[in-house]
């Protein structure tokens, strides 16, 4: 991959995640505090734990997207970005432009998708 295009996806993955890293201290400063003193009553104190709960898990989610991007950012610092870790092709730069943090090309994924619904993974 010509050093121009890696440039572009360093700074994609870049942007993505300093995002989720902003989204991040959002959550621990403002998101994780819930005060009972402010809700009237019991369904107003479900209702916040429940949005709470809901933040958590999409944190969680972000945490692991988070993962994907720094694996990503290895992967062009060591010359490895844009190669399926699969079959070791070529991913295609649509693909890329995409999702820049994939690790596998089309033909791969859709086998893997394939075999997840299969066995319910």
């Amino acid at each position: 991959m010509k050093a121009k295009d890696l440039e572009k996806f360093e700074k994609i993955l870049i942007e993505k995640r300093e995002m989720l890293l902003k989204n991040a201290r959002q959550t621990l400063e403002s998101d994780m505090t819930l005060d009972t003193a402010d809700l009237p009553d019991e369904m107003d104190l479900a209702s916040s734990e429940y949005l709470q709960s809901f933040q958590f898990r999409l944190r969680g989610r972000e945490r692991t997207f988070l993962s994907k991007i720094d694996k990503a950012l290895a992967k062009i610092k060591d010359s490895s970005f844009g190669v399926c870790e699969e079959c070791e092709d070529q991913i295609h730069p649509k693909r890329l432009e995409a999702r820049p943090e994939t690790t596998l090309c089309i033909k791969c994924k859709e086998a893997q998708e394939r075999e997840e619904q299969q066995f319910g993974d």
